[in-house]
């Protein structure tokens, strides 16, 4: 009982913190970060179409799970693999991770549940080293929180793996830089998903 306060407390403290700033606009309902619960997702093709909103029950898994089900995604050039950095919250070195310079049209997926999260269409080079975007593919899909590293951390809604951060200083039309660790992503191309 006193853990799940702490956690309502914490996330109540992200959510004023933000306010304060001018991003209450991030701040939305969300489940407390590897405890089952429902969560609204929306759901695209791999060509990034619409299939819906739909509420599915949230990816929870063991870190055993996790590590054994991420042994063979992508590493990094530095060796951050995407077990370390989206579930224990590591940060791949710039320059070193899959698709910081990848420009085809493309989707990228989360690495641990398959939640759509960006296109190629608002990714930008943003001299980072890491995939940059302006925005999401939907806002549903991903969870600001705790401030982090003078932005906000940035989590898959679904599976609340660490996919990076959101800092003020992108490009129009929203302002916004998600940076996000390549290897916590899987991008596909369009050019050989199915229609």
């Amino acid at each position: 009982m006193t853990s799940s306060r702490r956690n309502f407390l914490l996330s109540g403290a992200a959510i004023a913190v933000a306010g304060a700033f001018g991003l209450s606009r991030w701040a939305k309902a969300q489940t407390i970060a590897g405890v089952p619960g429902k969560v609204q997702i929306h759901q695209f093709t791999d060509l990034g179409k619409s299939i819906g909103v739909v509420e599915m029950d949230k990816v929870v898994k063991t870190d055993a799970e996790w590590e054994k089900q991420l042994a063979s995604a992508p590493v990094a050039g530095d060796g951050s693999t995407a077990f370390k950095v989206a579930r224990q919250e590591g940060t791949e070195y710039p320059f070193s991770g899959p698709n910081w310079d990848n420009h085809s049209a493309g989707l990228y997926r989360c690495v641990c549940c398959d939640n759509a999260l960006y296109t190629n269409d608002t990714k930008y080079d943003s001299g980072t080293g890491w995939p940059s975007f302006w925005q999401p593919i939907s806002e549903e899909n991903v969870v600001h929180t705790i401030p982090q590293q003078g932005g906000y951390k940035v989590s898959c809604a679904l599976c609340d793996a660490h996919l990076g951060h959101v800092f003020d200083d992108g490009p129009k039309p929203t302002g916004l830089r998600y940076c996000m660790d390549g290897v916590a992503m899987r991008f596909i191309p369009w050019a050989n998903a199915p229609a």
